[in-house]
């Protein structure tokens, strides 16, 4: 069904315009043009504040209150997203941490189906993990860390999981593997790594794109050795993730990632849990329980378990923290990762997805529109 919609401002991922109507059909953007061309009035829906493209979260745990590795279904994927539409995210990258074979298999047949089926906002699939440094593990269970093999490889060759993105230690996978990854449609991140910068860039020159939630678990910037922090501030052509909650990243470090990054390699994520959207207040993982206390999540083993973090939440964090303009936030949570997933996403133009927020004058979300239809509003 056509629709017409037309807000006093539409920021189109590039810039803010007035008066100007976005036609959508089918899912997608027929036409963007000036209001005074609109040949059918009456599709015309008129809204006050500022219409803006979907927010895109490459790195999704969970959230109303599940948590993909516990329950990796396609209920569980319909939860996710209708709990993170609340908070702007029209597209998401469902993220598995490390775990068994066979539960990366069935996340993997969940997001499979969950595309065939149009699940709103699902995009593909982040293994996150298992080839990762034990040394730097996160909240990752070392008892699951493993290197490649080519059961995992097999579903990694995988053609009907849309965009696949894996994060992987780099010393732990050769540069000869990354390629063979990269050659199989994967989106190659470096994360959870104690690697040198030597490591980090011969994983770089293999195809690795990105940098998953960048300065944490990583080797560190120090004077005489660059680590993965100092090569994935240099490196201009990969994307850096950044968790603007205020718990994995100082405000000032942000502000340190986006004076070093050129413009558009820096994106962000939420890490989100189980809890985003939901009243509750724990949740297991594995053998320990994650819990909420403010707004940080601890395991009972003490470490930082992921976030409370939604999409609006951080696009207004980086804006209020680090002094960008609204629409340079914006695009960090929209544009930016749809770039990095090599997505039409994140921009209002004829033939992207109709995916949409609106925004009223004091930046609240107000609306969530999703292949042109509405799917929250406040």
């Amino acid at each position: 069904m056509v629709q017409i919609l037309l807000a006093e401002q539409c920021f189109d991922g590039t810039q803010i315009h007035r008066n100007l109507a976005v036609t959508c059909d089918g899912g997608r953007i027929v036409s963007v043009e000036n209001a005074t061309k609109i040949k059918n009035p009456d599709c015309v829906q008129k809204f006050t504040g500022l219409l803006a493209p979907g927010l895109i979260d490459v790195q999704v745990n969970g959230g109303g209150g599940v948590l993909f590795n516990n329950t990796p279904t396609v209920s569980t994927l319909k939860q996710m997203g209708a709990a993170h539409a609340r908070f702007g995210t029209t597209g998401f990258v469902p993220t598995l941490i490390t775990d068994r074979l066979e539960v990366m298999q069935r996340a993997a047949d969940a997001v499979s189906v969950a595309l065939r089926s149009k699940v709103p906002g699902v995009l593909g699939i982040h293994f996150e993990g298992p080839h990762l440094n034990t040394a730097k593990k996160g909240t990752h269970e070392a008892r699951l860390i493993r290197s490649l093999t080519n059961a995992e490889l097999m579903l990694y060759a995988r053609k009907d999981l849309g965009t696949k993105v894996i994060t992987l230690a780099p010393e732990t996978v050769s540069p000869q593997a990354i390629q063979q990854l990269v050659s199989l449609g994967v989106k190659v991140c470096l994360g959870h790594s104690n690697a040198n910068g030597a490591t980090v860039s011969a994983a770089i020159a293999a195809g690795a794109t990105g940098f998953t939630h960048l300065y944490n678990t990583m080797s560190p910037l120090q004077s005489r050795e660059p680590g993965m922090v100092g090569m994935a501030l240099i490196s201009d052509s990969a994307w850096c993730g950044l968790i603007a909650d205020g718990h994995h990243v100082n405000s000032e470090v942000m502000e340190l990632a986006i004076r070093a990054k050129p413009q558009g390699k820096l994106m962000l994520v939420t890490d989100a849990m189980a809890l985003v959207g939901s009243e509750d207040t724990q949740f297991p993982l594995f053998e320990r329980t994650v819990s909420l206390h403010g707004d940080r999540l601890t395991s009972s083993t003490g470490e930082l378990a992921g976030s409370q973090l939604n999409m609006m939440a951080a696009v207004h964090n980086i804006h209020q923290w680090c002094g960008l303009e609204i629409i340079e936030a914006l695009r960090m949570g929209g544009l930016y990762p749809a770039q990095f997933l090599g997505s039409s996403g994140g921009r209002i133009v004829a033939g992207a997805p109709a995916d949409f927020i609106l925004l009223n004058n004091a930046l609240q979300l107000k609306k969530t529109w999703i292949a042109g239809q509405e799917i929250f509003s406040r």
